[in-house]
Order: structure tokens, then C-alpha cells, then sequence
């Protein structure tokens, strides 16, 4: 377990959301996999949660604001300066979907694809860090991008987030951990994913720890959700790959990797 209370680092994966159609449906699905409760805003957040567990957020849920937008979970990465950090994803060649804004006191935020389309969020803190608590049940523990397009992913990470690699490659599998600018702490992943399924696009995955992820997996399926990795045994521990009932994709792994 691990709880926070400072602003994470620049370039940390610090917070996670996900907009859906049926957010009530949302909310029953991650209280009844994660134990998760919720605190709600005013009517200015229009209806956007906090996610929470003992009493610390740990993600957030909200209804669409376009209902043609997939359902997703989107990662963001922790800036010093939002606007700064805008400009740097267009001169890597990434480009703006939703430039700056302040989002009330909370903080400062955009969101962006990168150069090889894969969307992500830009998170300045305010008053709200991001996630409190990491690696333990429930909570995130890792984020990684799955790319087609290997190089020009790990190129467009380090122009605009300082990012260097620890490069992992073994029997196929291609991979680097990005190591964080500020102390070279290690604080997700790029994946050179060759199975990404056609039309499907490069995308971020958000990664939530369990403490057994055979009965967090089989909760989820009998919640109406399917595996797209089964059960699988890896040296990061045990973990599967899931889609909820409403699309959304996501990891559960049992031995979590550090954030802080």
C-alpha cells in the first residue's frame, strides 16, 4: 500500500478517468470488483466522481460529454506546466484534442494524441494531486502505451516528458520502461504490442492491482465483463486483461510496480 500526498513528479502516470453512458452502471461495476465508493462534486464538475477508497482517491468516473466518444480509460501524465508541456507534444508531432483549461481549483489539464495517435491527458495539480493511493487492491499500479510503432513512441515520450529507457527485449517480446526525468525511478511502460488487432488503435492501459486476481477476474466476468488475456503467470506476477460491460479495457495484476 502506498498513500500520497504531494504532487507527483513531472511525467508520473498520476491519474486515470473513464467517461461512460451508464455511469450508476459504472459505479455498481467498480464497487462491486474493487470495493470502491465515490464522492461527488458540485453541479459545476457535472457529475464526474472520485473514485475512492478509504477515503483516498484513487480514479474518476463521469458521464460522456460526447456520446460518440469511446469508452476508455485515460491516463495522465503529471506536468509542472501544462501549457508548456502543450506545446511540446505539437513540436514532437503529437497534436492537442482539448487544449489547456483549468479545471476549477483542482488543477490544470489538456488532452492530447501523440505522434502515433495513442490519446492521453496532461494533469498540472492543483488542488487535486491525482491518485492518493497506488499499488494495493483496487488502485492503479501501472501504465503502459501499446504501439505499433515502437520507435517513434519512445522518441515523442522523451521530447516531451524527458523520458529515458531501460530496454527490455526477450524472446520477442519488446519492450522499455520509462524512467522518470526527475530521479530515474521507473513509472510505466512502452510495449511494442505486434497483436494489436486491426483497426484498433495505439492506446494507453491502465494497470489496477489486485490481491487475487483470480477472484477479481472471475468477479468481473460474472459482472457481465470478458477476458481479452486470460489468466496468465509472468515474472511482473499474475494478470489478466479485461473489458467491462461498457468497452472499457484494463489490466488487474497481483504483484503491483512501484509509483511512488
Amino acid at each position: 500500500m502506498s498513500t500520497h500526498k504531494e504532487k507527483w513528479p513531472a511525467g508520473t502516470p498520476t491519474w486515470v478517468d473513464l467517461g461512460v453512458d451508464d455511469l450508476p452502471a459504472a459505479k455498481s461495476f467498480y464497487t462491486e470488483l474493487f470495493g470502491w465508493n465515490y464522492l461527488s462534486g458540485d453541479e459545476e464538475a457535472g457529475g464526474y466522481l472520485l473514485a475512492q477508497l478509504d477515503g483516498h482517491a484513487v480514479a474518476g468516473l463521469g458521464p460522456k460529454q460526447d456520446p460518440n466518444m469511446p469508452t476508455v480509460w485515460t491516463t495522465y501524465l503529471a506536468s509542472d506546466n501544462v501549457d508548456t508541456t502543450a506545446k511540446e507534444v505539437a513540436a514532437a508531432g503529437g497534436q492537442l484534442i482539448a487544449p489547456p483549461f483549468d479545471v476549477m481549483d483542482s488543477g490544470r489539464m489538456a488532452i492530447a494524441a501523440d505522434s502515433v495517435g495513442a490519446v492521453f491527458g496532461i494533469w498540472e495539480a492543483g488542488s487535486h494531486i491525482g491518485a492518493e493511493r497506488v499499488n494495493e487492491h483496487g488502485a492503479l499500479c501501472w501504465n503502459e502505451l501499446h504501439t505499433r510503432d515502437y520507435e517513434v513512441a519512445r522518441s515523442f515520450y522523451a521530447d516531451v516528458f524527458g523520458f529515458s529507457y531501460h530496454d527490455v527485449d526477450q524472446d520477442g517480446f519488446i519492450y522499455s520502461t520509462l524512467k522518470r526525468p526527475s530521479d530515474g525511478r521507473e513509472v510505466g511502460g512502452i510495449h511494442h504490442d505486434t497483436e494489436i488487432a486491426e483497426g484498433v488503435p495505439n492506446h494507453w492501459l491502465a494497470w489496477f492491482a489486485s490481491d487475487n486476481v483470480d477472484r477479481t477476474a472471475a468477479t468481473a466476468l460474472e459482472l457481465g465483463s470478458s477476458a481479452l488475456m486470460p489468466l496468465t503467470d509472468s515474472p511482473m506476477g499474475r494478470m489478466a486483461i479485461l473489458q467491462a460491460p461498457q468497452g472499457e479495457i484494463f489490466g488487474i495484476i497481483g504483484t503491483p510496480r512501484t509509483k511512488d
